[in-house]
């Protein structure tokens, strides 16, 4: 199993950057089947060959991951793909 961790800076409200991962999480459901809940200030993802959370931090978002076999395998597009999405929407 591989592991994802990423901490990324933004400069957005709390309440800003809450609907931003809340969209993202939105998306996730919508187009991989990965579902996500709210607990506190971070949002459980639980999918096909995924599970983790998206974490809110003051003026960071902490994105945690593990990946099943196959998507293990992805890692790197994944991580990528991850942090193309947050510097787009949490610059």
């Amino acid at each position: 199993m591989a592991r994802i961790d990423i901490l990324h800076p933004h400069t957005r409200s709390a309440d800003e950057a809450r609907a931003i991962v809340d969209g993202i999480a939105a998306q996730l459901r919508d187009r991989y089947g990965v579902s996500g809940a709210w607990q506190g200030d971070s949002v459980q993802l639980s999918g096909p060959g995924l599970q983790g959370q998206v974490e809110l931090l003051p003026r960071q978002v902490r994105v945690t991951a593990e990946l099943g076999f196959l998507l293990s395998a992805l890692r790197g597009q994944v991580e990528a793909e991850i942090r193309r999405v947050l510097d787009e929407r949490l610059d």
